[in-house]
């Protein structure tokens, strides 16, 4: 195909299409140029519509008319040096002073919007001014979205928009859109109340939902399998109630927006709010009132109806009662004239208050989401006196009017609610049972039978069939008593329902006869499922001999701990004396004999011609502690008489406790004294150190290092020595000497010191005086073992 040149070498010039390919393209063009002076004269229109917006409030504030208005405005504009548009924006922000000016003084100056562009702030305020002048001259709202998206929205970086109305059952209707494809707008036209969408959360929170992925909120709405960025839904008030959504798109995640953006959104929505309120559906015009006033009249509870009473700027105040029905019934006693055309605050002024009747009102109104609550209390002032009632009451919203039904409760009712609830809570069924004719059950005697309510009652007379057969002479004799000797009876039996499960039931009865009491009429009674109770005294019955048979084995438990620890350490021992030494012991057993407890103490002569002192504690009480205490002290004389070291012989009986006992933990102290040398070796194991008593001045010897006996398997203990003087006294001792429950044990150590500073003619004296002296509060034994050199 030969391409044509210009004769100096230009481009080449394309031949026009022709054929079928040339009308298609030609249709196109002419659908591309019509669709852009289309929309070339609706900004032209938007843009006419702010100007004439702008004449109007200098025809008002200069008392001109609208000729000279449009003078000045020009003149006025090229002196400030600013295009006409934008100085028509700033003068309508200035005389309205309203949402949209405010989000105008937020863009003084520059700005960055939500997609990172920079842009003037008044070419913004042009922008929203011109979105306002479109939306009120658009004649739906579907022409409002349009406007609002190409003036304000699209220029944020907003791909689509959606405007929903609320309706009178808090669905959603979509009123307006632009952006989506039509089949879309179809599919969404209707939202019902219990699905869960952004706008759905703006209405339910009364303020805007900014979603920065529409995807990962998992929430549906229109456009979402295209559309997954972020979307920012807002609730459109007008006079406190919320009437629409405003549904914002854009094409990908947003970042946190400034507040500038946040009050641009706003003040559209609240334009929305605007149209939707002037353009209502059918649904919301003011037949819908006399419609309420006549359902109102057919209730029969008390019900009235309210409008809204709005504040001169606008904002819900109150409510009006608009109608009262005539079964209405004042709290206060006031006819229902007295009230109709009163503001419901001045009628009920106790209504107000968190969760009180005005909150439930308001957000019914507000949301369109219907309240009901079966028991609500309702307040009245009685002479300056609160008077409280407690009705079952349900709101409900009806175009802008809201619909108020209660009933109250009275005593009656309250009596019978409170009787059938403590039944149900009883498991007590009632019956009356006519001679020769009709039966009547509650619906728990039916429950108790196993049987449905529209089941036939089963008779009394019947009843034998339907116990156990051991039980069947009880009943007879009941049965007897009541319909023969037409005598109050009652009798407990084993119940067997059909469907095989047994119950314990107790049933009275009482029979009523005619006046002169020859005739019987009826029997009334109840039944009562006491399978609990039954259950209840057999566990505890058992219980009572598990607990008596548990008591015996642990008072045997102790008793042979006791006689064990008492044939190895007798409450008293003799003093006695080896070579220079003088040996005392004390022990005092826990006063309560269940808490036998593994203290321990040793002092013997060994082959050897040394001494063997030692004190130790086993943890535990009872029996194990007892045999545990046998076996570690047998076991530390044994390992004495080989002439081992006091760390040595711990090391020893450590491997003792860890591998050839049950779990015995213990501490203790061990020392050999050298008579020849007077040096006493010593060494500790978790225990407590012992005191020396030297020119009357008690000080407690250094800790030696050494872990508790069976704590683990392999360990060594450090050892120390003494070189005892003429009249040195050593004390070792257990914990049950000095330990108290809120004291640390350096504190419980000092005391200790202090008690053996005192002057004592003898070593019996002093731990005598020492036990005598004793602070420590945990009812433990106690050893102590006194050695003194003469």
């Amino acid at each position: 195909m030969h391409t044509p040149r210009l004769p100096d070498g230009g481009p080449p010039v394309i031949a026009p299409p022709t054929g079928h390919g040339a009308g298609l393209t030609r249709l196109a063009a002419t659908v591309e140029r019509l669709s852009r002076e289309v929309r070339e004269a609706h900004a032209v229109a938007d843009g006419r519509a702010l100007m004439e917006m702008a004449k109007g409030v200098l025809v008002e504030r200069l008392g001109c008319g609208p000729a000279e208005a449009s003078r000045q405005l020009s003149l006025l504009a090229e002196q400030s040096g600013t295009g006409l548009l934008e100085f028509a924006a700033e003068v309508v922000n200035q005389a309205a002073r309203d949402r949209l000016t405010e989000a105008a003084d937020d863009l003084l100056g520059d700005r960055v919007d939500v997609v990172g562009a920079r842009e003037p702030a008044r070419s913004a305020a042009v922008r929203l001014r011109t979105a306002e002048s479109g939306a009120l001259v658009a004649g739906d709202t579907q022409a409002v979205a349009e406007s609002l998206f190409e003036h304000a929205l699209a220029p944020l970086g907003a791909t689509a928009i959606a405007v929903w109305s609320v309706a009178m059952d808090a669905s959603l209707t979509l009123r307006g859109s632009a952006g989506f494809a039509p089949d879309e707008a179809r599919r969404w036209h209707h939202v019902p109340p219990g699905v869960a969408t952004p706008a759905r959360r703006a209405l339910n929170e009364r303020s805007a939902v900014w979603l920065a992925d529409l995807g990962e909120s998992g929430l549906p709405s229109i456009g979402g399998r295209d559309l997954t960025g972020a979307r920012v839904t807002a609730p459109a008030e007008s006079g406190g109630r919320v009437v629409g959504v405003l549904e914002i798109c854009w094409p990908h995640p947003l970042p946190p927006q400034p507040p500038q953006i946040r009050r641009q959104v706003e003040a559209l929505a609240e334009l929305c709010a605007h149209t939707l309120d002037t353009t209502p559906p059918a649904e919301y015009g003011e037949p819908v009132a006399d419609e309420l006033v006549d359902l109102a009249d057919t209730l029969l509870d008390a019900a009235f109806v309210l409008r809204p009473h709005l504040s001169p700027t606008g904002e819900l105040a109150d409510f009006r009662i608009y109608h009262a029905n005539n079964r209405f019934v004042d709290l206060a006693g006031r006819p229902r004239g007295a009230v109709t055309g009163m503001l419901l605050l001045e009628a009920y002024p106790l209504a107000a208050g968190e969760g009180a009747l005005f909150d439930k009102v308001e957000r019914v109104h507000a949301t369109g989401e219907p309240f009901r609550a079966e028991r609500m209390a309702l307040t009245a002032l009685v002479d300056q006196v609160p008077l409280t009632a407690v009705a079952e009451i349900g709101i409900t919203r009806h175009g802008d009017r809201v619909l108020v039904v209660w009933r109250v409760e009275d005593e009656t009712t309250r009596l019978a609610d409170l009787l059938h609830h403590a039944q149900r809570l009883g498991r007590i069924g009632g019956f009356e049972e006519e001679v020769g004719g009709r039966i009547t059950w509650n619906s728990q005697l039916f429950a108790l039978y196993g049987l449905e309510p529209t089941d036939d009652p089963v008779p009394l007379s019947a009843l034998p069939d339907h116990c156990h057969p051991d039980d069947t002479a009880t009943i007879t004799r009941f049965l007897r008593t009541v319909l023969h000797y037409r005598r109050p009876g009652s009798a407990a039996f084993r119940f067997q329902r059909h469907d095989g499960i047994v119950r314990h039931i107790r049933v009275i009865a009482e029979p009523v006869v005619d006046d002169l009491g020859d005739r019987l009429l009826a029997v009334r009674g109840a039944y009562q499922d006491v399978s609990a109770q039954h259950w209840t005294e057999v566990a505890l019955s058992a219980t009572r001999d598990r607990l008596a048979h548990t008591e015996q084995h642990a008072a045997e438990q102790s008793r042979l701990a006791l006689q064990l620890q008492r044939a190895i350490m007798p409450l008293t021992a003799p003093s006695f004396d080896a070579f220079d030494l003088r040996v005392a012991v004390r022990y005092r057993p826990a006063e309560q004999e269940h808490l036998v407890g593994g203290d321990w103490y040793d002092a013997v002569v060994l082959p050897s011609k040394h001494v063997l002192v030692s004190v130790g504690d086993i943890t535990g009480h009872g029996i194990k502690g007892a045999t545990g205490m046998v076996v570690l002290r047998n076991a530390l004389r044994g390992l004495a008489a080989t002439g081992a070291g006091p760390a040595q012989l711990l090391g020893w009986l450590n491997l003792v406790a860890h591998h050839l006992t049950d779990h015995i933990f213990a501490t203790a102290v061990c020392a050999l004294y050298e008579p020849d040398t007077r040096v006493l070796r010593w060494a500790r194991a978790g225990h407590p150190p012992p005191v020396l008593i030297r020119d009357g001045q008690p000080s407690a010897l250094s800790t030696l290092r050494g872990i508790m006996l069976g704590a683990i398997s392999e360990a060594e203990y450090e050892e120390g020595e003494l070189v005892l003087r003429s009249e040195d006294t050593l004390l070792l001792y257990t914990d049950g000497l000095i330990e108290r429950r809120d004291t640390d044990l350096d504190e419980c150590l000092g005391h200790l010191l202090t008690d053996c500073a005192a002057e004592v003619a003898s070593l019996d004296d002093r731990l005598d005086h020492l036990l005598a002296h004793s602070r420590a509060d945990t009812d433990d034994d106690t050893c102590v073992v006194g050695i003194q050199l003469t």
